[in-house]
């Protein structure tokens, strides 16, 4: 056990330096300076810019100094917002994780439990409406799903009703969390409950499953002992991105109902060249995906005996 988490602990390292020297490189390969949409920023001024950044040196006598920088815990300073990169981040996450931890407990509470149903009602009306959803789920952006739905529930309704239930925007109060959530976690859902659905439908057609029905056991029985517990496994297989997935899906959904996340700092960066900034959030989430793949992996062996780690 311990071999083997020092072994996935050393991959997750080798993934981080890879991702960190590609971001590095690649940005310096994009056209554009970052002081150039500042025309106060010329000659002296400019250099003393430059300098104050390290961006007077060389690429690569840049690129140690930031590997010895981040190896430190330093992220830099924004050259946009003239603050540390670490605390834009550490200020900006509680507000993009609450919204991404709601769209994944919404995500995968509603996706296993439509996935149950659909396979213990195969060929059902249920069936046909879990595969229903997880189809729309599949087929529409999440940024389409967001925009359909401050159209239809937060305008449309407040006109029919007379008041409004849904707010278009903004964040802080549970209504306001609702639609964004579902915007940010149907896709999710719609994975969680098709790949649900295939792995029930499998183990309810084992061998084991009909010698537990042979001995007299109830359908309630069968279900929790036997069937979810082995059908979940595919399951927690894709936890580990969806995690990542769905926290980073919240730059679009954030601009779209206007929330206070870090999806504006990662957008802004991008847009203005803030060489720090698009380091410091491609690091931050690089490294919150390798983490939650290392933990489904170790994961394995605690949910499932059979499942030796050290093999």
């Amino acid at each position: 056990m311990w071999r083997y988490t020092l072994k996935r602990v050393g991959y997750a390292v080798l993934t981080l330096f890879v991702l960190i020297t590609l971001t590095f490189f690649m940005m310096r390969m994009l056209p554009g300076d970052p002081f150039l949409g500042d025309k106060t920023v010329t000659g002296t001024v400019l250099e003393n810019m430059k300098a104050k950044y390290g961006l007077d040196k060389p690429v690569i006598v840049q690129y140690f100094m930031y590997i010895g920088n981040v190896v430190r815990g330093d992220l830099g300073t924004s050259i946009t917002y003239s603050k540390p990169v670490r605390e834009l981040i550490s200020e900006a996450f509680v507000v993009s994780a609450d919204l991404g931890v709601r769209a994944l407990l919404f995500a995968l509470i509603a996706g296993v439990l439509l996935g149950m149903v659909a396979a213990v009602r195969r060929g059902s009306v249920w069936d046909s409406i879990s595969m229903f959803i997880a189809m729309i789920g599949v087929s529409v952006p999440s940024f389409i799903m967001g925009a359909l739905l401050q159209y239809f529930l937060a305008l449309q309704l407040r006109k029919l009703l007379g008041f409004s239930v849904f707010p278009v925007q903004g964040w802080g109060t549970f209504a306001k969390t609702l639609l964004p959530s579902f915007a940010l976690g149907l896709s999710s859902l719609a994975t969680v409950s098709r790949l649900m659905r295939t792995s029930m439908l499998d183990v309810l057609s084992q061998d084991y499953i009909k010698t537990a029905k042979a001995k007299g056991l109830s359908q309630k029985q069968i279900l929790f002992r036997h069937t979810i517990r082995n059908a979940i496994m595919p399951v927690l297989t894709i936890m580990g991105p969806t995690v990542a997935s769905v926290l980073t899906g919240t730059f679009v959904i954030e601009s779209i109902f206007n929330i206070p996340g870090l999806g504006k700092y990662f957008v802004m960066s991008i847009k203005d060249l803030d060489y720090m900034m698009i380091s410091g959030t491609t690091i931050f989430y690089g490294g919150l995906l390798v983490v939650c793949t290392l933990v489904v992996d170790l994961l394995y062996g605690l949910i499932d005996p059979r499942v030796k780690l050290e093999a």
